[in-house]
């Protein structure tokens, strides 16, 4: 026994002298040399000693024990393979896989707002039965693959749970998701909107690391004291599904319905009808809570003024309680300013203004950015009466979550 391992040791030391020099011909052939030398378990020993399968091992020998014209000529042109030789992705012979399995994905894509990793609750060997009934030929290892390329990660769910779970949840984000392909196929906007974390103004510590000459750190107050002059930002942002394109209002005051709005306004002014100058309607999807809340009469009636100034029905689809980090903002968009600014202390609010507005990713994401000086009332109270003035159209489905606000004028 103890023999057996030394001469599989010797193989594997030999094996990683040679490995830096060698290419996959070489590898083969030279495993299957060494193979055939050892005799009867040979292909044993030297499979487990370099990691090679049995069957890599065994097309070697064949290889070495007869060499073919085609062989000979590639060894010549400095070929590895033979001509048209090796397996063709499943990309290059199947050109809608990946289109089928996000569609399958996507409708159900959760993820983390300080992450860019997406993560699917669904698993390999469920996508790849579907995939499958859908005529793909495709296991659970390819699938697997395919998620890991397009920057999905299947992660456990005791971590997903953000409160407790609406019975309709799974239902409300299909509904979201149709009503989200019926707007891009007629080409009208659709945005997610939320309130960003506020954030301290001052030289405070910021998470993360940036580059600098070793022993020469930022030097940062040593306590999180907020400024009282400086205060705290609060960034309210839009981001356009279709376009890949945001909006941030970075607001001084407080976060209430008509902050959000005026947001809102903005993106429309400075982005959102360049971009779609046809548009006859406006879809927002947003959380069910904060200043846009699904409950806020105020951010209802604020829509309605908004509705009348830009002349859009403004259709709305808000998230079910519990699921906010699983709006597309959060990590399409705040995730990559929050690493756009990590290790930078925002000492003004035009340093949180300029970072803001230079982050980008490399699939184009582009954001505007501007300050918001503006002073918001808190506490307004919204009467009957004026509640009864929005001219509001509530969806049979969950009404209280879908709805769209018409114009009066």
């Amino acid at each position: 026994m103890m023999n057996k391992k030394k001469i599989e040791q010797n193989v594997k030391d030999k094996y990683q002298a040679l490995l830096p020099i060698m290419n996959e011909r070489v590898r083969r052939r030279w495993a299957a040399a060494e193979a055939s030398s050892l005799g009867y378990g040979g292909i044993s020993i030297v499979s487990r000693a370099t990691g090679l399968s049995r069957n890599t091992i065994t097309s070697g020998i064949l290889e070495n024990e007869e060499v073919p014209d085609d062989i000979q000529s590639s060894v010549n042109d400095q070929r590895i393979r033979r001509h048209g030789g090796g397996r063709m992705s499943i990309t290059q012979v199947n050109s809608t896989i990946n289109a089928s399995l996000e569609a399958l994905v996507d409708p159900v894509t959760r993820g983390d707002p300080e992450c860019p990793l997406r993560w699917t609750c669904k698993s390999t060997r469920k996508l790849a039965k579907e995939l499958q009934q859908q005529g793909h030929q495709i296991g659970e290892r390819t699938v697997s693959r395919l998620l890991k390329d397009e920057g999905y990660s299947l992660q456990a769910n005791r971590k997903s749970l953000e409160g407790s779970q609406h019975p309709d949840r799974n239902a409300q984000f299909e509904y979201i998701n149709k009503k989200v392909l019926s707007f891009q196929r007629r080409n009208q906007p659709v945005v997610s909107v939320d309130t960003k974390k506020k954030e301290l103004v001052g030289n405070f510590s910021n998470s993360g690391t940036e580059w600098h000459r070793k022993g020469t750190p930022e030097k940062v107050n040593i306590h999180d004291f907020p400024d009282k002059e400086l205060g705290k930002a609060i960034p309210y942002g839009v981001y356009d599904i279709t376009m890949n394109q945001g909006w941030v209002s970075v607001g001084i005051d407080h976060d209430t319905a008509n902050f959000a709005t005026t947001t809102l306004l903005r993106w429309w002014q400075e982005m959102g009808f360049r971009l779609y100058p046809h548009a006859k309607e406006l879809l927002v999807t947003a959380d069910s809570g904060g200043s846009n809340g699904s409950r806020i009469r105020l951010w209802k009636v604020a829509l309605q003024e908004l509705a009348d100034k830009i002349g859009l029905r403004i259709s709305v689809c808000h998230f079910p309680p519990g699921t906010s980090k699983w709006n597309k903002i959060e990590h399409r968009m705040f995730s990559h300013i929050t690493e756009n600014w990590r290790g930078c202390p925002l000492r003004s609010l035009g340093v949180i203004v300029n970072l803001i507005g230079n982050t980008t990713t490399k699939k184009g994401l582009r954001i505007n950015a501007e300050l918001d000086t503006k002073k918001y009332k808190t506490g307004i109270k919204v009467t009957d009466d004026e509640l009864a003035n929005v001219n509001i159209k509530k969806e049979k489905f969950h009404g209280e979550w879908n709805y769209a606000i018409l114009p009066l004028v």
